[in-house]
């Protein structure tokens, strides 16, 4: 049989200690690479141009909805122009049709007025003799 070690606490206790610092010496090595420090600032950089052309879609995105709207409202105003246009000619017409219905009726009343006194002449006719 083979004797196990079993670590007493004071090794358990300076294994974790050599192993935070080996874990803090790795961290500040790392922080003080300039490969590292150069990718981070590449990345700030990346990030920066990133949100300028995010602000740059952003402004455009407003305009185009500014100029639709703008659009929109000069659309709604013609279609109103056009269908109040539209109103008047409807109205024109209907007077002009109802003044040529006056026109009929006058006409006609005339005829008849005609014919009715025709008759009556020609009645007075016959009874004269």
């Amino acid at each position: 049989m083979q004797s196990r070690k079993t670590p007493d606490f004071v090794d358990r206790q300076s294994d974790a200690a050599a192993a935070k610092r080996a874990m803090l010496e790795r961290a500040r090595s790392v922080s003080e690479d300039p490969e590292i420090a150069a990718r981070r600032a590449a990345r700030a950089e990346i990030i920066k141009a990133r949100e300028v052309r995010d602000a740059e879609r952003a402004a455009a995105k407003k305009a185009k909805e500014a100029r639709l709207a703008e659009e929109k409202a000069r659309e709604a105003e013609a279609a109103r122009l056009a269908e109040l246009e539209e109103e008047k000619l409807a109205a024109a017409i209907e007077a002009e049709e109802a003044d040529k219905q006056l026109a009929l009726l006058a006409e006609q009343k005339e005829a008849r007025d005609a014919r009715y006194a025709a008759r009556k002449a020609a009645k007075k006719e016959r009874r004269k003799g």
